[in-house]
C-alpha cells in the first residue's frame, strides 16, 4: 500500500543582494547634509529579535491592538472579502497574523511575501504541515521599492495583507504609490491593511522609548549593522536613541545622536559629525481615518471599509474597486 507525501510549500527567491547597491545606498544616506538611513537596515538577525521583543512591550500597543481588532472582527471581514481568493502576506515573517485568519478568510491559495526565502522556510513547513491541504508558496523580495508578484501565483482574485502598520514607514506620497501597486496585483480582489492612528502623545511616544531600553538598543544595533555592512567605525558609545512625535509631519521620527564631536570612517570616505548631530533611522506616520481614506481613494481604490478598537488607536482597512 502506498502512502502519498505530504504536501510541501514551493518557495521562489526573487531578491539578489546587491552588495556594492547597498554599500553606495549607506554611503550616500551618510554623507547626504541630514544623514539618514533607510529603517529596512534595521533588520538584520539581531534586530528582527529586537523588535519582536518590542512587541512585547507594556508601552508598545500596535502588535496587540491590531490583534484584538482582527479578532473582534473577523467574522464580519470575511463576509465583506472575496471567498476562495489568495491570500498574499506581505512582510510575513513568521506567519502567524495571516494564519489567524485562515478559518475565517478560508483563501485558496497562501502567499508568504518576505525579503528572505531562507527566512520563511521554517515557519511555512511547519504551517503546511497545520493546514495540509492549502497550497503555500512562499516568495522572497524586497517590495519596498517595487511590487512585482510572481507568475506562480497565477490567476484570480487576491487579497493582499498587510498588517503592523508597516505602511507608516512610507511617507504619504510614498504610500499611495505602493498601494497603486497594491491595487493592480490584487486581481480584481482588494487590500486588507493595517494603519496606526493619531493619539495622545502620552501613548505614542513611549511604544517608541520604552522604559525598558529595548527600542533604543534596536535603533543602536543599526550602527552595528553598517559597521559590518559597510565598513564603518561607529561605537556605540558615542551615540544614543532619539524617539519623538513631529506634529506638523503626524509621524514619530527616531534617531541616533552623536554625543560628541567624531569622525566615521569607511573605505573610501568619512563623515564628521558634531555633538547633537543626528542620523535619522525611522519614520512611522499616523493618520486619522479620514486621511488614509482618503489616501486610500487617491490610490484608486473606490470601495473602503474600516474596523478599529474600542479606543480608536488601531484600525484595519478593507479597500477595494
Amino acid at each position: 500500500m502506498r502512502h502519498s507525501s505530504p504536501r510541501q510549500p514551493r518557495f521562489t527567491q526573487l531578491h539578489r543582494p546587491d552588495h556594492e547597491g547597498v554599500r553606495l545606498e549607506l554611503a550616500a544616506g551618510l554623507l547626504a547634509s541630514n544623514a539618514f538611513i533607510s529603517p529596512k537596515f534595521l533588520y538584520d538577525a539581531l534586530g528582527s529579535r529586537l523588535f519582536d521583543a518590542i512587541t512585547e512591550l507594556p508601552e508598545y500597543y500596535p502588535t496587540r491592538t491590531e490583534a484584538a481588532v482582527l479578532l473582534e472582527h473577523a467574522q464580519a471581514m470575511a463576509e465583506l472579502l472575496p471567498a476562495n481568493a489568495t491570500l498574499v502576506d506581505l512582510g510575513a515573517g513568521n506567519c502567524e497574523k495571516a494564519a489567524r485568519l485562515f478559518g475565517w478568510l478560508k483563501p485558496a491559495r497562501y502567499v508568504a511575501v518576505d525579503i528572505s526565502v531562507d527566512f520563511l522556510r521554517g515557519s511555512l513547513q511547519l504551517l503546511q504541515r497545520q493546514h495540509p491541504a492549502l497550497d503555500m508558496l512562499g516568495v522572497g523580495m524586497d517590495f519596498s521599492s517595487q511590487l512585482a508578484l510572481p507568475p506562480e501565483l497565477g490567476p484570480g482574485a487576491r487579497v493582499l495583507f498587510y498588517p503592523g502598520s508597516s505602511i507608516g514607514n512610507f511617507s504619504p506620497d510614498e504610500a499611495v504609490h505602493f498601494l497603486q501597486q497594491v491595487r493592480a496585483a490584487s486581481q480584481g480582489g482588494g487590500l486588507l491593511i493595517g494603519v496606526d492612528l493619531v493619539k495622545p502623545i502620552e501613548i505614542l511616544q513611549p511604544a517608541y522609548d520604552d522604559a525598558l531600553g529595548v527600542t533604543a538598543a534596536f535603533n543602536k544595533n543599526l550602527l552595528l549593522h553598517l559597521n559590518r555592512l559597510l565598513g564603518c567605525n561607529f561605537d556605540l558609545a558615542d551615540w544614543s536613541h532619539l524617539a519623538f512625535f513631529n506634529k506638523a509631519q503626524s509621524r514619530i521620527e527616531m534617531h541616533l545622536q552623536a554625543g560628541r564631536d567624531l569622525r566615521v570612517q569607511w573605505p573610501g570616505a568619512q563623515r564628521e559629525f558634531k555633538a547633537g548631530e543626528r542620523i535619522h533611522t525611522e519614520n512611522s506616520y499616523k493618520y486619522s481615518v479620514a486621511d488614509f481614506d482618503q489616501l486610500l481613494h487617491k490610490a484608486g481604490f473606490k470601495q473602503t471599509r474600516v474596523w478599529q478598537d474600542a479606543r480608536q488607536w488601531f484600525a484595519m482597512f478593507w479597500a477595494s474597486d
